[in-house]
C-alpha cells in the first residue's frame, strides 16, 4: 500500500472549548505523577528524544495526557489515538489538541473510527513524515504499522508495549519471526505490573461498578474471572465492600494464591447462576460465553476489565438477544434472556475506563515513567537490542 493515502488532518476530538477544563485537571495530575516530572526536570537540557516521532496508541486520558506532554518536554515530536473506543476523557484529548499536538480520539468511537484515529498518527505534519518510534497499548497500532503499511517497519527503531495483551501479540510474532524492530515489554515491569494492574485495578473497579449501577456492593456475590494481577486488584476492591467474592482461575499457582487470599475458587459454570456481579480480568477471550449467560438470574451485572471486549462474548448476546437491548444510560445496556434482565456494562469492554475514569494518577505515574523509559532507551541504544522482546532493564525499572 502506498504511504501517500493519509491526508492532514491537524487533530481530531469532540469539542476542542473543552480544552481549558482538561488543563486544569492535567495540572492537578502532575502533582499526582511524581515520576514523569522527575524525568521532565532530568532531561530537559539533554533532550534525549529529540528527533523522535513517537505515534502513540494508548488510553486518551488526563495522566496519558501528562506521559505527552513529559515526551515533547524530552524532544519528541507526537501523535496520539486512544487504544479503546469508549476510554478517551474528551477534555484530555481538547487540551492536547489545543497545545498543538495531533491528537485522534473521542469518546465513543465507532471500530471504522477508532482505525481511521490509529492511522492518522502514522504521519507527522504537513510534510508528513512517517513514524519512527512506536507506543503502544493492546498492538492495535504495532498491528496495523505491519499488517497494512509495512513498507514504514523499517524507519522504526523500536516500541513499547503498556499490556498484558499487546505483549501476548509481540511474543507470538517474535515466535514467528515476524517482528521487524526491538520492542520492550513494559507490561510485566515490577513497578507497572505489581502496581498499575493490582492496585490500579484495586481503586478504579468498585469506582465504576458503582458510578454504572448505583449497586450495594455489601453482601452481593462477586464472580471474579482471572487471578493474574488484574484479577488480584479487582478481588481485593470487591473484598474491601463487603462483598462475597470467588474467584476462577485455570492456572493452579494463581488459583492457590486465590485460596490463600481467603477467596473461595471455583469453575464458573458452577458459580454463575447465583452470581450478582460477574467480571473477567484475564486477558484473554470466551471467559463469558453463552451458557453462562442463560444460567445468569435477573439483573446480574456483567462487565470486563481486560483490555478486550472479547473476553466476554457480546457478538453472541447481540447475535440471539440484541433485539432485545435497552440503553439504560451511556455504556450501561439491558438485555432480556427468557424473561430475565442482564446488565453490561461499556459492552464489555474496559469497565473501569468506559465508566469511570481509570487509574488514579499517581499508580499510572509508575507505568507512565516505564514507557518515557522504554523509548529513550530504544530511541538511543537501538543498536544494543536484535529484533525481539526485551523486558524493561532493572535498572531503569528501579529507577
Amino acid at each position: 500500500m502506498s504511504t501517500n493515502t493519509v491526508p492532514y488532518t491537524a487533530y481530531k476530538v469532540k469539542d476542542i472549548s473543552l480544552a481549558a477544563w482538561g488543563r486544569k485537571e492535567i495540572e492537578l495530575a502532575e502533582a499526582e505523577m511524581p515520576g514523569l516530572m522527575a524525568l521532565r526536570e532530568e532531561y530537559k537540557e539533554e533532550q534525549p528524544l529529540k528527533g523522535a516521532r513517537i505515534a502513540g496508541c494508548l488510553h486518551m486520558t488526563i495522566q496519558t495526557a501528562v506521559l505527552i506532554e513529559t515526551l515533547k518536554a524530552l524532544g519528541a515530536e507526537v501523535t496520539w489515538s486512544s487504544c479503546n473506543i469508549f476510554s478517551t476523557q474528551d477534555q484530555a484529548a481538547a487540551a492536547i489538541a489545543e497545545a498543538g499536538i495531533p491528537v485522534y480520539a473521542w469518546k465513543g468511537m465507532t471500530e471504522e473510527e477508532f482505525d481511521w484515529c490509529i492511522e492518522q498518527t502514522l504521519f507527522f505534519g504537513e510534510d508528513r513524515k512517517p513514524l519512527n518510534m512506536i507506543l503502544d497499548d493492546g498492538g492495535d497500532l504495532t498491528n496495523m504499522v505491519l499488517d497494512k503499511y509495512p513498507e514504514l517497519a523499517k524507519d522504526v527503531k523500536g516500541l513499547s508495549e503498556e499490556t498484558t495483551t499487546g505483549v501476548h501479540r509481540l511474543y507470538e510474532r517474535m515466535k514467528n519471526g515476524t517482528l521487524p524492530m526491538p520492542a520492550i515489554n513494559v507490561n510485566d515491569s515490577v513497578t507497572k505490573s505489581k502496581f498499575d494492574n493490582k492496585f490500579g485495578c484495586r481503586e478504579s473497579a468498585v469506582d465504576a461498578i458503582r458510578r454504572a449501577t448505583d449497586v450495594m456492593l455489601a453482601g452481593k456475590r462477586v464472580v471474579v474471572c482471572g487471578y493474574g494481577d488484574v484479577g488480584k486488584g479487582t478481588a481485593a476492591s470487591f473484598k474491601g465492600t463487603g462483598a462475597i467474592i470467588t474467584v476462577t482461575e485455570v492456572d493452579p499457582i494463581c488459583a492457590l494464591q486465590a485460596a490463600m487470599d481467603g477467596f473461595e475458587v471455583k469453575r464458573l459454570e458452577t458459580v454463575v447462576e447465583k452470581a450478582d456481579i460477574v467480571i473477567t480480568t484475564t486477558g484473554n477471550k470466551d471467559i463469558v460465553r453463552g451458557e453462562h449467560f442463560l444460567a445468569m438470574k435477573d439483573k446480574t451485572i456483567v462487565c470486563n476489565i481486560g483490555h478486550f471486549d472479547n473476553e466476554i462474548d457480546v457478538a453472541w448476546l447481540n447475535n440471539n438477544y440484541g433485539e432485545t437491548k435497552d440503553e439504560i444510560k451511556p455504556q450501561v445496556d439491558k438485555y432480556t434472556i427468557d424473561g430475565k434482565d442482564i446488565i453490561l456494562l461499556a459492552e464489555g469492554r474496559l469497565v473501569n475506563l468506559g465508566c469511570a475514569t481509570g487509574h488514579p494518577s499517581f499508580v499510572m505515574s509508575n507505568s507512565f515513567t516505564n514507557q518515557t523509559l522504554a523509548q529513550i532507551e530504544l530511541w538511543n541504544n537501538t543498536d544494543k537490542y536484535e529484533n525481539k522482546v526485551y523486558m524493561l532493564p532493572k535498572h531503569l525499572d528501579e529507577k
